[in-house]
């Protein structure tokens, strides 16, 4: 996968939108980061619960690792583009999404609540 994958993948969802943080591209929710692009290092990081983060790393090693000191405890992720699929891209940066959304518009993205 590329950086304008992950661009892509990452603009299709509900309300994101792109911006800039420390100089690397990141996409956003309402303001809120759930995912930023490395595209020197062919890396994204994405947020994801600490339980959710434990289980891709676990799984598939080559592709997930936790970033290193307090923002991987925080279930911050990298995920390595050279090694990775569109399903595993598209669902880890849903994963993200959902973790920063607003519950209201997860729900909604969902399906699972009526627009307001």
């Amino acid at each position: 996968m590329t950086p304008d994958d992950v661009r892509r993948l990452a603009l299709a969802l509900p309300e994101a939108s792109e911006s800039s943080h420390m100089k690397r591209p990141d996409f956003r929710v309402r303001s809120k980061i759930f995912a930023t692009l490395h595209p020197d290092e062919q890396r994204a990081v994405v947020k994801l619960t600490t339980e959710d983060q434990q289980v891709r790393v676990e799984a598939e090693p080559l592709v997930f690792a936790a970033i290193q000191g307090k923002w991987g405890l925080q279930g911050w992720t990298s995920v390595n583009l050279a090694l990775t699929d569109e399903a595993t891209l598209q669902s880890v940066l849903l994963a993200a999404w959902r973790v920063v959304a607003p519950k209201s518009l997860a729900a909604r993205a969902a399906g699972n609540a009526p627009a307001a």
